[in-house]
């Protein structure tokens, strides 16, 4: 049974604390977080509000982090040097020399470090992958990637809004489609990049170059009402594949398929939910790796690397 710690009871945090709790080959045995008031709604696990004490006094087999982004390499590297696994929320970090620093500390430990970046465990990106790889649908053309919301007013603090903590949009939602484009299709020859940044917004467009195709993707936070979105369209020779509010469709020439149904707003962490659980998903690719004593590379060090020097160029 390999015991679990979780640092960092905020918006994203019972994404990951869910998934933790229901699965039997695992236990969750302590929360914390410098606001006491964040882990009342767990009172069966043990509270910390000094992640360093909680992992002295708790000595896990795994530290989950989710903690705000400016400090995810120190604590990785602090809870890899005591010999502990960890699994970190996205970004890995906002300096690119961070990132060897990270994955260092985790052959010097001889331990098993993976970035949490969900897409790559989503269903609905994973078909896209399939397409562009088996060619099924003939050569991608032509992509754009939109993940678009109201600017993150809920983090504590306002950590969001500052760039020195969070890296605003390229780090909190610009990383997921980079990331994912990085992942299905390796790193582009070049980029071209228009962006809108205000005290109060903060909105990016990238171009990305690839020999046969191009990407477009942009994020946004913004300074309205503007719901969530996290959508796609991918433009094939024989298809396009479309992700929207109302879903995934495949639309060829002959047909229109639904791939996945359309997901529900959550308010509270300000995403689209689907039936499928891609943090679930990633959790449990995380265990079985630890257990089995294999590399979690399904997210690789060099496309953290590729990914921390595209987004700190925007």
């Amino acid at each position: 049974m390999l015991r679990v710690a979780l640092v960092g009871v905020g918006g994203i945090s019972p994404k990951h604390i869910g998934p933790w709790m229901a699965m039997e080959d695992v236990e969750l045995v302590a929360l914390c977080d410098i606001r006491p008031e964040q882990m009342e709604k767990y009172p069966d696990i043990h509270h910390y509000t000094d992640y360093k004490e909680m992992l002295e006094v708790e000595k896990p087999d795994i530290l989950d982090i989710c903690l705000p982004s400016y400090l995810h390499a120190e604590v990785s590297i602090y809870a890899m040097d005591r010999g502990i696994h960890v699994l970190c929320e996205k970004p890995i970090a906002l300096k690119v020399e961070d990132v060897a620093r990270v994955y260092e500390a985790a052959r010097r430990n001889n331990v098993h470090f993976m970035v949490a970046q969900v897409v790559r465990f989503q269903a609905s990106y994973e078909v896209v992958k399939d397409a562009f790889e088996s060619g099924k649908y003939g050569k991608l053309l032509a992509a754009h990637m939109s993940r678009l919301s109201v600017k993150p007013n809920w983090s504590w603090d306002n950590w969001m809004m500052d760039e020195k903590r969070s890296g605003l949009v390229p780090f909190d939602l610009h990383v997921h489609d980079v990331d994912f484009m990085l992942y299905a299709f390796g790193m582009p020859k070049s980029h071209s990049v228009n962006r809108t940044k205000m005290p109060d917004q903060d909105y990016i467009q990238t171009t990305f170059y690839y020999d046969d195709f191009f990407i477009t993707v942009e994020a946004g936070w913004f300074n309205s009402k503007f719901p969530f979105c996290g959508d796609y369209r991918f433009q094939f020779e024989n298809a396009i594949i479309e992700k929207t509010a109302g879903g995934v469709k495949l639309y060829t020439p002959t047909e229109v398929v639904e791939l996945e149904k359309a997901g529900v707003q959550d308010e509270e962490i300000n995403m689209v939910i689907t039936e499928e659980d891609p943090y679930e998903n990633e959790i449990r690719y995380y265990i079985d790796c630890v257990k089995a004593g294999i590399e979690p590379d399904k997210v690789k060090e060099i496309e953290m690397q590729n990914l921390l020097e595209i987004l700190t160029s925007l």
